[in-house]
């Protein structure tokens, strides 16, 4: 026998038994962007590998160790690390920022790194992600926080704490850089062979390396904060204080950078430290001049991203509730073949009404075919026998309190089965969001 072939390692398969939960989270998600006014966008899963080089920048762990690229007909492609660039591109190809701003897309979609799989750290993960173009208005942060916040708090989750930071803009960051590099040339030698290559270039990402060594040194370096300019710092604040007026509480993490180099201004992270070490379930900022960088007209613009297997395991770790699975809410017993054709019409109507039904296909005996319907979670039993056929009088059977209702197999039995259906369950909400 051939032996089974198993899934890549770093990545996860989602069995019919879990996928209520990501139904969960994707329609949270998709109902509080809405309400906020964003629309989805839908990008591809490969772009042009420059699109992210010139981007996420050359000097960051994602464009230097974890991309997934591959050269078709001499053309570099790369399965995208992140959603922002990609979604960006979109924009700009399809004129979406000539139309009145801001423009607000979300997505839901997959992104691919190559690093070490643990718990929350994957190398095809999911992630739900928003961008809003056209506010330099530190009221746009606060919004899209306060959008971020909605959606853990619709999902039931405790203990999340909201870090803020400001990494600056060009003209601050270029004083920083200054002092940054003085910091740490002094130490250069205890240094990570990536951290020496960042020194010159972009000494800001010694400060995200994931080395304990370079951590280490890292925790006295220099603080952005004090290098902002009076535009920054004045936008800083202004954020907090459009926070405190939103009830939205907060610390303010200097040390926050995030792991992209398009970012300026506002960082932001929401951290939870009940999945251990990968604890950020949010992350994201404000990018003023990546869209210029991707050869747009200069536009203000800012967004998050939001590991969804994170959420997800962060959701069971504090028992958070989830939408019920789907389940059949009609089972149909055929005692023989000869009641099959009966059973494929009433399945047949009953489907095209939205109900989920489901019917014998495998010639089991009426004893198993009960085991299967209550394996299955069946709301409701209907048998269908010889003399069901003859005469066209019936009962539905309530599965959960075991009550028998009698009713007729004519034009009145699918009105009848809504009505008893409808009455006793099959309610999909979740803290009164209808799905």
């Amino acid at each position: 026998m051939a032996q089974v072939l198993k899934r890549p390692n770093g990545t996860e398969d989602v069995t019919p038994r879990d996928i209520h939960k990501w139904y969960t989270v994707e329609q949270v998600a998709r109902n509080v962007a809405e309400s906020y006014g964003f629309g989805e966008i839908r990008i591809p899963t490969f772009e042009s590998t420059d699109l992210f080089c010139r981007s996420v920048g050359e000097t960051t762990d994602v464009v230097q160790k974890e991309m997934y690229s591959v050269i078709a007909k001499e053309t570099q492609f790369t399965l995208r690390p992140e959603g922002t660039a990609g979604t960006i591109r979109a924009m700009l190809q399809n004129s979406m920022l000539n139309d009145a701003m801001p423009q607000k897309v979300y997505y839901l979609l997959s992104c691919f790194r190559h690093e070490r799989p643990q718990a929350g750290r994957l190398r095809e993960f999911h992630q739900f992600g928003l961008e809003m173009v056209g506010s330099a208005a530190p009221c746009a942060d606060a919004e899209v926080i306060s959008l971020a916040k909605s959606v853990l708090d619709t999902l039931g989750l405790k203990n999340i704490a909201l870090n803020i930071n400001s990494i600056g803009c060009p003209k601050c960051r270029a004083e920083y850089h200054k002092a940054l590099r003085t910091y740490f040339e002094a130490r250069k030698d205890e240094l990570c062979e990536t951290c020496l290559s960042r020194l010159e270039r972009n000494p800001m990402r010694i400060l995200d390396c994931k080395s304990p060594i370079c951590g280490e040194i890292a925790k006295d370096a220099p603080v952005i904060l004090d290098y902002l300019c009076e535009e920054c710092d004045t936008h800083f604040t202004q954020l907090k204080s459009y926070l405190d007026t939103m009830g939205i509480a907060f610390t303010v993490n200097p040390k926050i950078v995030r792991g992209l180099d398009y970012y300026t201004k506002t960082v932001f992270e929401f951290v939870t430290t009940d999945i251990g070490a990968q604890g950020t379930v949010c992350g994201g900022g404000r990018y003023d001049g990546l869209i210029e960088q991707l050869g747009g007209q200069p536009q203000p613009a800012l967004g998050f991203a939001m590991g969804i297997e994170r959420l997800l395991l962060t959701m069971e770790s504090q028992g958070c509730d989830f939408l019920q699975p789907k389940q059949c809410e009609l089972y149909i017993a055929p005692m023989d073949a000869a009641a099959v054709p009966k059973a494929m019409e009433i399945a047949q109507s009953l489907r095209a009404e939205g109900f989920r039904v489901e019917y014998d296909l495998i010639g089991r005996s009426f004893k198993a075919q009960m085991k299967y319907a209550d394996k299955l979670g069946a709301g409701f039993l209907l048998v269908l026998g010889e003399n069901e056929l003859s005469t066209g009088e019936i009962k539905l059977k309530n599965m959960a309190t075991g009550e028998s209702t009698a009713c007729k197999l004519d034009e009145t039995f699918t009105d009848t089965f809504a009505n008893l259906a409808i009455s006793a369950m099959f309610s999909d909400t979740l803290d009164g969001i209808k799905f």
